[in-house]
């Protein structure tokens, strides 16, 4: 109890007597890897998007290009920071005693760490809505959705994170350094204090909720595509249908995949504590699959696009020996067509018999 309240001391419990070993050089390996990975991948999906900012400036493009915007900087950001704060930590034999006297670089370790874990996914699960918006109710999102809703919605979204990450200062609760010594986070052992365990709980609980509310949104957006593409029977929207509904289920499973083992470990330990050598070591994988998804984040929302599916397609076909898919257009603007067809979908059946032939024209 007291060692929590006294920021000078708060972290040096845990290296008394570490139960969680690991090897220097394949560590300090993974960490530049993860790092170089992370950035260049991110800043290639930084460029692509200034590019596709460029080429499309539709309004109806303009709300997913800020938010993907917004994911792939806080990606980028959280590789820099985190990725060279490990790589210090390494190269100094992680002798905390040493370069961490008054507690501030383990204190802003464990800033950076929630921060840049719960961010990411509080703008996926934004990215999920703004979607599932768009396809569901395009009239509203054209109306509503505009680019200062967007960045008035980024910059609550931030600060809510920020909110999270600084509560455990400002209650004067230190984070700790964990049993492995390469990272500080929530106090995860001998966690007896109810205020510990809610900080756990409460990381845990909110990133849960925001895969969840991505996983529902995502859902309901596949299936109101499906639906529309066997109602419309059209074929201007199949090859939108197909990437839409690559990129979501993408989406769902590099995000569940990657975070769920974090966040339930964490639950577990804010449930029940355990302080046993398994449980560092599934920590640190636990926590080496939530960086992953900062690395696969830019390949999934940006990346995989359609002229990527494309030749997948033709490659699984070939290699098949089956047509699968009619592929024979691909689409310029896919936000754009997710609103015309959505809109067909909601309109009566004759203003829709009208609507389609124009709709199939510029197609051609």
């Amino acid at each position: 109890m007291n060692s929590s309240k006294s920021p000078g001391l708060a972290g040096f419990g845990v290296l008394k007597n570490t139960t969680c070993h690991t090897e220097k050089k394949i560590s300090v390996f993974f960490s530049i890897i993860f790092m170089t990975v992370g950035i260049l991948s991110n800043s290639l999906a930084i460029a692509i998007l200034m590019k596709a900012y460029q080429r499309f400036r539709q309004k109806s493009k303009a709300s997913f290009l800020l938010l993907a915007s917004g994911l792939v900087v806080t990606d980028l950001f959280g590789h820099l920071i985190n990725g060279a704060i490990a790589v210090f930590v390494y190269a100094s034999d992680k002798d905390w005693i040493r370069f961490n006297q008054s507690n501030i670089l383990c204190s802003v370790f464990g800033i950076c760490m929630v921060f840049f874990g719960l961010c990411p996914l509080f703008l996926g699960s934004v990215m999920a809505v703004e979607r599932c918006i768009g396809v569901t109710k395009p009239i509203f999102h054209s109306t509503k959705m505009t680019s200062k809703h967007v960045k008035m919605m980024l910059t609550m979204v931030c600060l809510f994170a920020v909110l999270i990450a600084l509560l455990p200062i400002l209650r004067f609760r230190a984070y700790q350094i964990q049993a492995s010594r390469t990272w500080c986070f929530y106090k995860t052992e001998h966690v007896e204090d109810w205020e510990d365990r809610f900080y756990l709980l409460l990381f845990s609980c909110l990133g849960l909720l925001a895969l969840a509310i991505s996983f529902l949104c995502n859902a309901v957006t596949g299936i109101t595509l499906l639906r529309v593409k066997f109602k419309s029977q059209q074929r201007q929207g199949r090859s939108h249908h197909f990437e839409m509904i690559i990129q979501l289920l993408a989406i769902m499973c590099v995000s569940c995949i990657c975070w769920s083992p974090f966040l339930v470990t964490m639950a577990r330990i804010g449930i029940k504590e355990s302080h046993s050598k398994e449980t560092c070591e599934t920590i640190l994988f636990a926590l080496r699959m939530a960086t992953w998804n900062q690395i696969l984040d830019p390949w999934v929302y940006i990346l995989l696009r359609k002229a990527v599916l494309k030749n997948l397609y033709k490659i699984t076909r070939g290699c098949c020996g089956m047509h699968i898919i009619n592929l024979n257009m691909w689409e310029l603007s896919s936000i754009k067509n997710s609103l015309k067809v959505a809109a067909i979908s909601e309109s009566p059946v004759s203003s829709k018999q009208i609507n389609l032939q124009p709709l199939s024209s510029t197609g051609q």
